[in-house]
This record gives structure tokens, C-alpha cells and sequence, in this order.
């Protein structure tokens, strides 16, 4: 696209935008016959106010618009028409027909349909506990957006703890390949796929809102995983287990698809625009959305913004790529943190001790070490046994002995399954360059080591090789949160803080469809698992309390817990504190309509849970109201500027419950600073603001 620049906007305002008086065409590579997404100006139905029957009015005279919109350029039919998050439609245009789209009044955007990635990676050996909530999230509809669901199992299963069914709530369960079958736990399952296309998905993949990933199942376990259910794997009992608003109910999306290439999986902007803005209409409380996105306010931004003026509650990843997606103002967006690891040792007879990831209920037998590339059936290459694949181990190699595995080639838990299916009763996984060590359910007790301590195991082999080792689990190693290095930093020139808050995403437990090993749980890490924990705690906040979707985004974000060692722009306000943001003390309150104002004149100032002051600007206001029970006094701190000296006025504030006061920060001094204003109350409450200075 050709984007507007808008420059020197006052207020919290993104530095780079399409302008709502510039339309953006479609580039100029653009092949023929293209996926575009055309977005027209003003609110879907979800932002205009009004009965049921002026809302299908509105809606009406939208696809009206639409109609005469596509015939000035003799469009074919849409594939997607969106009237409810916002008024716009998904078509396949030329680029001609795009660029005359661009430049026509009644249109704001045109952008070509692209394909994002889920926000998951690799595993990473930092698993914290399970929820141990057993309640909370009761009558709340949580939407998914993701790759589907498996629902099988005690975890998604109708229970009476669930209580009353979500008011308000008109999803459906739509049918297709082996569709998953709806339940008290369970309320809605759509799918969109026009976007990615049914010919591009893998043959194996069902064309229904059956998961086929495993990553919407792990989104919804954690989110709303039902309370104290018996997590095990093999023989390995991991706890009870609970998601983080156990009695909320689930409405799935699937708009994420596996490609024969597992390269091309992903989610097509098209079908997620169609996702969120009926997720919008069907009436969710709580919308999650775990995939990656430019840094820029685009179409998917503006279904999103849609679902904030409907007061919907939306929770999006900040992403893996050190760059935060979601950068507007109406999305809680989330970044990740690394914490607690699983460690087990190579326990060698009078050799160096060997420490790696391993998770595992018991220790291994003693018994001899032997290298896959030792250990090779006849028919196997040398590179295959090295690295365990399937089929490549001799059983009489291998019976009874400890396997070095390379990584590489196959799945890290295929290797353990290929060594015990050879009768192996361990495995040794090392690195053979620079990497993550991994704590995976594996068949065979395992221990991971990094690359030197790989060569180290080699050096020492060579010279023992009749010694017999011990795989043994040493625990957790607990380490103080930090910020992933992975995870989605906020840029201040945009004038807004992001991330809003982190959570943990490494190694973060949760349901998964059923492997070939039969296993029904696994880790996963990135902002994904980060943004399902916020969206539960959400959930739990709606449940318990009349807060609008604004006043929900302020409590999770200014009762987080600070980072140490972190900038704002890595962490926002800090980490999720979910018991602490269900007694916020003060919330900055929004009326949702703001959004779409402070989008399209660029000059709106709007009353964010956080501040950015712009090169020049020596002060910003915001309001603050009491949603506690008593009247109480908060006064007021600057914490953690280095640079310039900043402070508040007025320094406290007396507010009876309701009472909402305005405060305004201060700064004096040169260069970039960042550091939060804290406001404490006679209750015990601490409410933290995250400003950055540019």
C-alpha cells in the first residue's frame, strides 16, 4: 500500500497510519485477480447505537453501499461482506480495479490479503504452574480466534460448575469434516477459509472447526481450561490442572489452516477480518486473537476496533518477531516472559556433571551410552541414526542402553519415540550448533544438553565407553521474570505503549488433540500462551464486576507487577498480576467512540492506562475514577526515571466510590526516559501508569 504519514499529531496518536482522509491502493506488483480487503468509511453496526431493527436498517444500507461501491468498478461478488466490526467487504480485484477502489471518497482502505502466523514457537524449558483457580469467567463467552478446537476430554466437557449459560450470546455450531460437536463448555464453532483457500490446506486437514494445529486447543485450555482436572502424560502426573477462568465458556473461530508445507500455515487476514466481525455479532465478552501483524493500524485493526466500541474486551499477542504487532490503542496487546526451568542431569561416574532441560517423573536406569550413528540398522544412513530418526535404530544396538541423539531433521519427541520403540530406556538429545534446550514430554526418560556440554558427553564417551549413566530430573530452577527476547517490543514514536502488559509464555502447559503417542498435553511458548492467560483474567474481571471493556483494560494493566531491569517499551506496565487487577483501586475509563475519532482526525486525545510525552511536550492529563467501595485518598509517585524529573499534580486525590479526578504528569529535562507514575491507596491498592519520555 501506499501509506499516509501523519506528522506531528498531538495527543496519544500511532506517527504512521493510513490516513482517514487518504485512501491506500494496492501495489503496484499486485498479480491479477488478487485477494483484497476494501474497507468503507464510518462503523459497522457494532459502533452505531440503536434498536435491533435500526441496526438492520444500518446493516442494509451497508450492503447497499457495498453494491454500489463494487459496481463503479465492475467487481465480481465478494468472497466475505462485514457489516458489523466494520463496514467493508473481501473481493478479488486487479490492480487497476484496486488503485480506482483506493482513490474513491466513500472507501478508507484497500490492502491486499495476506497470510500471519500464530504467535507460537518451539517449546522453551520454562514451564509455570497451572491456574489453581477453580473458579470465575461464570456466564462469560471467551471467542477464539485460532485454528479451531479439539474438544475431547474432561477439560472442554459440560460440567455443572459452569453455571448459568452467557446472556446475550447467539453463536452457532456449524457442521463440515469431522466437526466438533458442541456442549455446555463448548457454545459456538465457525470456520473461514475463503481467504487462505480450501486448495492450498494440507490433505490431512479438516474442513471444519476441527483443530488440526494444536495450538486453538492450547489457547483455549489455558484461557478457560475447566478446574482441576488430572493432567498426565505416560507416566508422568503433572497436577491438577485449570485455565485461567475455568467456569467461562468458549466460542471458537478457526481461521488458521496447515499448509502441505508446514511454511505456508497461517491465518489469511481475509478470513480473520470474517472471524472477528461475526464473533462480534454473535455477542462474545472476551475476544482473543494469538497471530502476528504489521505495525501499522490495518484492516484487521479496524474489525478489532469494531469489537472495542461493541465493549468487547480484545486481547491480541504482541508477537515473536521483537517488533509488537497491534499497536492501536483499543487492543490489549501482550508480550511474553521467561521464568521457572526444568532441569535434569547426565550424571557421569568421575566425570564432569552435565545439566540440561528434562522433564520427567523418575530418573533413568544405569545403563551404557551408545551414539545413534552407532547404533544404525543396515539399511540406514549414517545422518539419520545420528539424529534418531524413525526406523533408523537397530533394537539389538539399542536394547537397554541410554541413546546420544543429534537434534535436527525430526521431531525432538520422534527421536525418544524411535529409541524406545528400539528398546532404549533413555536418551541424551544434544545440540549440534547454538540453540534452545528443550523440556518436551518424551517417552523415554531425557535429558537435553546444549552444545558444549554435547562435546563434553563426546570427549568423555571416547574414554569410558563400557560406563554406565544415570538420567536424573534435578527440579525447577526459579529465576526472577524477564521479558523474552522474542517478544514484541513497542516502539514510543508511535505516540502509544506497547505492549500493554506480559504475562509468562515459555513452556506454558495446555491440551493439545491427541498425538501419535497418544499424549493429550504439551508446553508451548511465545506471546500466544501469553495473550490466552490475560484473556482469562479478563473473562474473570467481566464475571465478577459491571466494568466496561475500557475500565477491564485498565485493571489488567496498571495493577501488573513491575519487570526488573526492563524498559517500558519491552514490558508496558509489567506483569500480569490476575488477582491483584480484580481490586484496581483506579481505572482510566474511555468511552469506546473515542477510538474511532482519535483514528480518523488524528488530533483526539484519548485516556489511556499510559502516557508518551513527544519531543517538546512537557506535560498530559488524565482522569481516573474510583471503582472501590469507600472513600479513599491515593497519592501520588514517579518511579524509575533516570534522566529527567518527573512528578504529578496534584500530588493526591480524594474520590468517593464512582468519583472520577484528573491528574496531570509532569516532566522537565532532555533525552529519552521511561518509568511509571504510581498512585497508592489508603486501601491497599497500587495503580502503576507506564510513561515513556522521547
Amino acid at each position: 500500500m501506499r501509506l499516509a504519514v501523519l506528522a506531528a499529531l498531538a495527543g496519544t496518536t500511532l506517527a504512521v497510519l493510513v490516513a482517514p482522509g487518504t485512501s491506500a491502493a494496492a501495489p503496484e506488483q499486485d498479480s491479477p485477480g488478487a485477494l483484497h480487503l476494501v474497507t468503507l468509511r464510518g462503523p459497522g453496526s457494532a459502533g452505531a447505537a440503536g434498536a435491533p431493527a435500526e441496526v438492520a436498517s444500518a446493516e442494509t444500507r451497508m450492503r447497499a453501499e457495498q453494491d454500489r461501491v463494487l459496481g463503479t468498478v465492475g467487481a465480481p461478488e465478494p468472497v466475505y461482506r462485514w457489516t458489523t466490526a466494520l463496514n467493508g467487504f473481501a473481493a478479488t480485484l486487479t490492480s487497476e480495479q484496486a488503485d480506482r477502489l483506493a482513490a474513491d471518497p466513500r472507501v478508507a482502505l484497500v490492502e491486499r490479503s495476506t497470510v500471519r502466523r500464530l504467535t507460537s514457537a518451539p517449546p522453551a524449558p520454562a514451564p509455570p504452574p497451572a491456574s489453581r483457580r477453580t473458579s470465575g469467567g461464570r456466564g462469560v463467552v471467551i471467542g477464539l480466534v485460532d485454528s479451531g478446537i479439539d474438544p475431547e476430554g474432561p477439560l472442554f466437557a459440560a460440567v455443572p460448575q459452569l453455571g448459568r449459560r452467557a446472556p446475550g450470546f447467539d453463536g452457532a455450531c456449524e457442521g463440515g469434516e469431522a466437526a466438533p460437536a458442541c456442549t455446555g463448555k463448548l457454545v459456538g464453532t465457525r470456520w473461514y477459509v475463503e481467504g487462505f483457500g480450501a486448495d492450498g490446506v494440507r490433505s490431512a486437514a479438516h474442513l471444519s472447526a476441527l483443530d488440526d494445529d494444536g495450538h486453538g486447543t492450547q489457547m483455549a485450555a489455558i484461557a478457560a481450561g475447566n478446574a482441576d482436572v488430572d493432567a498426565r502424560v505416560h507416566d508422568l502426573r503433572l497436577g491438577r490442572y485449570s485455565g485461567a477462568a475455568p467456569q467461562a465458556r468458549l466460542a471458537v473461530y478457526k481461521a488458521c489452516w496447515t499448509a502441505p508445507d508446514p511454511r505456508d500455515d497461517g491465518c489469511a487476514a481475509a478470513d480473520l477480518v470474517a472471524a472477528v466481525d461475526q464473533a462480534v455479532r454473535d455477542g462474545v465478552d472476551v475476544l482473543n486473537l494469538a497471530v502476528d501483524g504489521p505495525s501499522r493500524i490495518d484492516t484487521v485493526e479496524l474489525a478489532l476496533l469494531g469489537a472495542a466500541e461493541a465493549d468487547v474486551v480484545v486481547v491480541a499477542a504482541a508477537g515473536n518477531d521483537g517488533t509488537a504487532a497491534h499497536p492501536s490503542p483499543w487492543v490489549t496487546t501482550v508480550g511474553g516472559t521467561l521464568g521457572a526451568r526444568p532441569r535434569g542431569t547426565v550424571e557421569l561416574p568421575d566425570g564432569p556433571r552435565l545439566d540440561g532441560a528434562m522433564v520427567a517423573g523418575r530418573r533413568s536406569p544405569a545403563a551404557r551410552l551408545v551414539l545413534g550413528s552407532r547404533a544404525r540398522t543396515p539399511d540406514a544412513d549414517r545422518r539419520s541414526a545420528r539424529r534418531c530418526t524413525p526406523g533408523s535404530l537397530d533394537a539389538a544396538a539399542v536394547d537397554g542402553r541410554i541413546v546420544v541423539c543429534d537434534r535436527g531433521g525430526v521431531g525432538r519427541v520422534d527421536k525418544s519415540q524411535a529409541v524406545a520403540l528400539a528398546g532404549g530406556v533413555g536418551m541424551v538429545l544434544t545440540n549440534v550448533r547454538r540453540g534452545s534446550t528443550d523440556a518436551d514430554f518424551h517417552r523415554v526418560p531425557t535429558v537435553h544438553l546444549d552444545r558444549p556440554a554435547a562435546r563434553s558427553l563426546r570427549q568423555w564417551l571416547a574414554g569410558h565407553p563400557a560406563a554406565r549413566v544415570v538420567l536424573r530430573p534435578s527440579g525447577t530452577v526459579r529465576t526472577p521474570p524477564r521479558v523474552a527476547g522474542w517478544s514484541g517490543a513497542g516502539d514510543p514514536a508511535t505516540g502509544i505503549v506497547k505492549p500493554d502488559l506480559v504475562a509468562p509464555g515459555a513452556g506454558v502447559l495446555g491440551a493439545v488433540p491427541p498425538r501419535s503417542d497418544g499424549a493429550r498435553w504439551d508446553f508451548v511458548t511465545g506471546t500466544s500462551a501469553a495473550t490466552a492467560a490475560v484473556s482469562g483474567a479478563a473473562a474473570v474481571l467481566r464475571s465478577r464486576h459491571d466494568w466496561s471493556a475500557t475500565e477491564i483494560r485498565s485493571a489488567l494493566a496498571t495493577t501488573a507487577a513491575p519487570v526488573r531491569r526492563t524498559s517500558v517499551p519491552r514490558a508496558g506496565a509489567g506483569l500480569l498480576r490476575p488477582g491483584a487487577a480484580e481490586r484496581p483501586g483506579l481505572v482510566h475509563a474511555l468511552d469506546p467512540a473515542r477510538y474511532r475519532a482519535w483514528w480518523t482526525d488524528g488530533r483526539t486525545r484519548l485516556n489511556t492506562p499510559s502516557a508518551v510525552l513527544r519531543r517538546g511536550e512537557r506535560t498530559t492529563t488524565r482522569s481516573v475514577t474510583n471503582v472501590g467501595r469507600r472513600t479513599f485518598y491515593f497519592s501520588s509517585s514517579a518511579r524509575g526515571f533516570s534522566r529527567r524529573h518527573v512528578w504529578v499534580t496534584p500530588a493526591a486525590l480524594r474520590l468517593e466510590p464512582g468519583e472520577t479526578g484528573t491528574y496531570t504528569v509532569h516532566a522537565t529535562g532532555r533525552g529519552r526516559d521511561d518509568g511509571h507514575v504510581v498512585w497508592r491507596g489508603a486501601g491497599g491498592t497500587t495503580t502503576r501508569v507506564p510513561v515513556v519520555l522521547r
